[in-house]
């Protein structure tokens, strides 16, 4: 799902098995996020994470099954939600 309004971008993922596909995923969410100049937050439940922030990715742990809101504002924000997806399902 893709909602946009007020300037922010958010897509909705659910998160495959990142921890099979990639060797250090929650360093790669933050080296993927900082590519990008656009305020970039990841949303569980009640969470919103800075996904710039290795520690609070750390904290928030995505994990296999979970529905991530990605959500971005900025000049690049399409790009860094598409590519935040792509991460997400493992693409």
């Amino acid at each position: 799902m893709v909602t946009e309004g007020f300037g922010v971008l958010k897509r909705e993922v659910k998160v495959k098995e990142i921890e099979k596909k990639y060797d250090h995923p929650l360093a790669e969410i933050v080296q993927i996020a900082s590519q990008y100049k656009s305020e970039i937050l990841l949303e569980y439940d009640k969470y919103r994470i800075n996904a710039k922030s290795i520690m609070g990715i750390i904290a928030f742990n995505p994990s296999e099954g979970m529905n991530v809101t990605i959500a971005a504002e900025g000049n690049d924000e399409g790009e860094a939600v598409e590519a935040l997806e792509k991460f997400f399902i493992c693409q």
